[in-house]
């Protein structure tokens, strides 16, 4: 734990007008998390922008040389680029740097931590409790990983012979410019007008997609490497690694998956769902409807339904869920500060 900030409770976001960043501020708000003040950083293109913190108005700061200073905890959101110099000059300010973007889990110098997992699984192999050598933060990573590995726990707990996992990324993943195409898109098909492609260089609306057009970066495919080697990361030696395969989806918030397990034998559903006990996820009831992108919004949880038998596989299980994937994130990521306050292990 860096030194120097132990008795501030002052707190920066850096990135904070991206929509991770947003997120981040008001669950610090809603959580009642102990900061005396919220400070508010981006790249100078976005500084000024007037918001709002605890209820008062304010505006987006330019970083400088000494915004860091005093800063108990700086996050990261927003986009890796420009974050791999800055993430340094929290560290050396005394800040606990908690990174959103991916930036210090590209150097091999994080803690990579999911809360709600760190009591049932074990310590990572390559790891102590604080995490590898040399690290200089925390990685709080992206919704897509955090379902995949919540849901491999669990259903690991019942030694699965095989893990499926379909995700349907919402546009919002790639932020307010993927939000905008989106709404665009959709207009534009509506009116018979041209369709901008700026960011998935493909039309997104009204469609599903296993790919995106050859300008777009990252690649759809990059994306699925990049969660599926974040899991098998995060769990080997620890849970079943599962299979893991991604569709875009014409949405722009909330991050659905079907999941499919299959065992040796027949598992009841009422023991598979205690299985998920304790890890942060909510059942739908049996009169309830499953969750959908809008039943989650404003939710920190991972939502499921009832889990359902194959009908044709006597040992097959499948599960659909959703998750409102900018707060599934930013809660994640406040929860990392909670424990490190309170003294716990985070992993």
């Amino acid at each position: 734990m860096p030194q120097g900030s132990v008795h501030s409770s002052r707190v920066a976001i850096f990135g904070a007008s991206s929509l991770r960043g947003k997120e981040l501020r008001l669950v610090l708000e809603e959580r009642n998390f102990p900061a005396s003040e919220i400070i508010l950083l981006d790249e100078s293109a976005m500084a000024g922008t007037l918001t709002e913190a605890a209820g008062e108005p304010t505006f987006i700061r330019p970083l400088e040389e000494d915004s860091f200073e005093g800063a108990r905890f700086v996050f990261f959101a927003g986009s890796p680029s420009g974050k791999e110099r800055n993430w340094e000059v929290a560290q050396r300010a005394g800040a606990t740097v908690i990174d959103l973007t991916g930036a210090i889990a590209a150097s091999g110098r994080a803690t990579t931590s999911i809360p709600s997992l760190s009591t049932v699984l074990l310590p990572t192999p390559a790891s102590s409790a604080i995490g590898p050598a040399r690290a200089v933060g925390y990685y709080s990573p992206p919704s897509p990983v955090i379902i995949a590995c919540t849901l491999a726990a669990g259903l690991g707990k019942l030694s699965p012979e095989r893990i499926v996992i379909l995700l349907f990324p919402p546009v919002s993943e790639r932020d307010q410019a993927g939000v905008e195409e989106l709404e665009n898109q959709t207009t534009n098909l509506l009116t018979f007008r041209e369709l901008s492609k700026a960011v998935f260089d493909e039309q997104v609306a009204f469609n599903l997609l296993t790919g995106y057009g050859e300008a777009s970066k990252p690649r759809l495919e990059d994306t699925r490497v990049s969660v599926a080697r974040e899991v098998a990361q995060y769990l080997t030696g620890r849970a079943p690694i599962p299979a893991i395969q991604l569709v875009q989806a014409p949405v722009f918030y909330g991050y659905a998956f079907a999941a499919y397990a299959d065992f040796g034998a027949p598992v009841p559903v009422e023991k598979l769902q205690a299985a998920f006990a304790g890890l942060g996820v909510k059942f739908s009831g049996a009169d309830d409807p499953a969750p959908t992108n809008i039943s989650v919004a404003g939710e920190g949880e991972i939502q499921l339904a009832r889990l359902e038998p194959d009908p044709n596989i006597a040992a097959g299980l499948w599960l659909w869920g959703v998750a409102d994937n900018l707060r599934l994130a930013a809660t994640n990521a406040v929860r990392i500060a909670e424990e490190l306050l309170a003294g716990s292990r985070v992993q």
